[in-house]
C-alpha cells in the first residue's frame, strides 16, 4: 500500500509552478467529443482524473495521446458506446460524458459519477437541462440513459447555481437547434475556459461568467488547439504551505485575480501577499490571527479551498470559525488534525478551531482530495513523522505533487508499507 511520508520542521523556498486546472481539465476533454476532427490541448495537469478520461475516450474510439501535459484527441472514429461501469466510476467528472455525447450521438449510456465522497451531489439539475433540450432520461440499473431524437435550444433556469450542471448543459446545446439560454449559470473561470474552447471549435456561446449564458446551435464543431488556464486550488494550496513553512516562496503561472478570495483572506489574517503578473509571492509569516470564513460559489471564497486553510488555521492566534454552505460533509479532515494535536470541533455545517496549537507527526487518512492537502499541509508544520493513508485522493488532483514540494525543500516521499 502506497502512502505519504511527511517529516515536518523543514522550511520551504524559492519558486513553484502551477499545473493545469483540474476542474477545467475535466470538462475540456470531453468537450473534444464534440468536434470532427483532431482537438489538441496544452497545460494539462498529469493526475489520475485526466488519465482515466484518456482511457474512457479510448474506450468510445477516440485516438488520443498524452506526453507532457499536451493531449491530443482525434473524435473521428468514435461511437455511442455505453460506459456503465469501470473508469466512469473512478471520478465525478465523468459526468461530462453526458453532455457531451449527447450532443454529438442523441444518446449515451453512462454509469454513475464517483469521486470523492463529500455528501449527496444530486445531478438533478443536470438532467433537468437535459430533458429541457429534448432529451429523455432513465436511471436503469445503476446506469444514466439519455435518448434524444432531435435537440432543441430551451431557456433553462438552474435552482441551483452549479459548475457541473452549467458545463454539462453547455456541452449538450452547442450542437442543439436554436437557441439555448442557462439563467442563474454559475461563473467560475474553468466555464469561461470550457466556453473559450468551444467557441475555438465553432460554438456560438456569449455570456459565459455571467449568471445568463446564450447559446446559439450551430451544425458541426471542428478542431482546434486551446492552452488551459491555471489550477486556482493548486495555487491557493501553496499559498497556504508558503504561509505556514515558508521562507519566501513565489507561486508561479498564477492568474492572481482568480485567487483573490484567498488572498483577501489571509491578508485579513496578516498575511502578507504580492501579486505580480502571473506569479504570487507569500514572504515569510511571523504571526497570523484569526479569521471566519464562509464557502460561496465563486466569486466567493472556495469549498476546494476550506481544508487547506482550515490547517492553516490551526497556527493562528485566537478562534476561527469555518460555514461550509457549499458541501457540509467537508470537515472529515478536523478529526485527523486533531489526531495531530489541533484543536478543532465540528457542529453541523460548522467547524470551530481554536489556535494556536502545536502539530505532532501522527498517522492520518485523506478521506478526500482536499482533506489530503490539507494533511500535507499539517505534516509540513508538525514535528516529527506523519503517514498520509488513501494518497489515490490527492493524485487525483494534485500532479507531480512529491517532485514540485521537494524542489522547494519539503521532505516529503511515496512509500510502500505493509497493509
Amino acid at each position: 500500500m502506497d502512502v505519504f511520508k511527511v517529516e515536518g520542521g523543514n522550511r520551504l523556498k524559492g519558486t513553484i509552478k502551477v499545473s493545469g486546472a483540474k476542474n477545467s481539465a475535466v470538462a475540456l476533454i470531453p468537450a473534444t467529443i464534440l468536434a470532427d476532427s483532431t482537438v489538441t490541448i496544452e497545460g494539462l495537469p498529469e493526475i489520475l482524473d485526466v488519465w482515466t478520461l484518456k482511457e474512457l475516450l479510448e474506450e468510445i474510439g477516440g485516438d488520443v495521446t498524452f506526453e507532457n501535459g499536451e493531449m491530443c484527441v482525434d473524435p473521428t472514429k468514435m461511437i455511442d458506446m455505453p460506459l456503465p461501469n469501470g473508469n466512469v466510476k473512478k471520478l465525478r467528472a465523468s459526468y461530462y460524458l453526458m453532455g457531451a455525447m449527447l450532443g454529438r450521438f442523441k444518446k449515451a449510456v453512462i454509469g454513475l459519477p464517483g469521486g470523492c465522497y463529500l455528501g449527496p451531489r444530486p445531478i438533478d439539475q443536470h438532467i433537468k437541462g437535459f430533458e429541457a433540450l429534448g432529451a429523455t432520461v432513465t436511471n436503469e440499473q445503476g446506469a444514466i440513459y439519455l435518448r434524444a431524437e432531435k435537440l432543441r435550444g430551451a431557456k433553462i433556469y438552474l435552482d441551483v447555481s452549479s459548475v457541473g450542471a452549467t458545463i454539462n448543459i453547455m456541452l449538450a446545446a452547442v450542437l442543439a437547434e436554436g437557441q439555448t439560454v442557462i439563467e442563474n449559470a454559475a461563473k467560475e473561470p474553468e466555464i469561461i475556459d470550457v466556453a473559450t474552447l468551444l467557441s475555438s471549435m465553432g460554438a456560438n456561446i456569449k455570456g459565459a461568467g455571467t449568471n445568463v449564458i446564450r447559446i446559439d446551435g450551430v451544425e458541426s464543431l471542428h478542431g482546434t488547439s486551446h492552452t488551459i488556464i491555471p489550477d486556482r486550488i493548486e495555487a491557493g494550496t501553496f499559498m497556504v504551505m508558503a504561509a505556514a513553512v515558508g521562507d519566501g516562496v513565489t507561486i508561479d503561472n498564477v492568474i492572481p485575480m482568480h485567487v483573490e478570495p484567498l488572498t483577501a483572506k489571509m491578508r485579513e489574517m496578516g498575511i502578507e501577499v504580492i501579486e505580480k503578473e502571473e506569479q504570487i509571492i507569500v514572504p515569510k509569516v511571523t504571526s497570523m490571527k484569526a479569521v471566519d470564513i464562509k464557502t460561496l460559489v465563486y466569486p466567493g471564497f472556495p469549498t476546494d479551498l476550506q481544508q487547506p486553510l482550515t490547517t492553516l488555521l490551526t497556527q493562528a492566534e485566537g478562534t476561527s470559525v469555518v460555514t461550509d454552505t457549499i458541501y457540509p460533509a467537508r470537515f472529515k479532515h478536523i478529526a485527523e488534525l486533531n489526531r495531530m494535536g489541533a484543536n478543532g470541533k465540528v457542529e453541523g455545517r460548522t467547524s470551530i478551531i481554536h489556535g494556536p496549537t502545536k502539530l505532532s507527526g501522527a498517522t492520518v487518512t485523506a478521506t478526500d482530495l482536499r482533506a489530503g492537502a490539507a494533511l500535507i499541509i499539517a505534516g509540513l508544520i508538525a514535528e516529527g513523522e506523519t503517514i498520509i493513508h488513501d494518497i489515490h485522493h490527492i493524485e487525483r488532483g494534485y500532479g507531480h505533487i512529491i517532485e514540485k514540494l521537494k524542489f522547494i525543500g519539503a521532505n516529503i516521499e511515496k512509500i510502500s508499507i505493509d497493509e
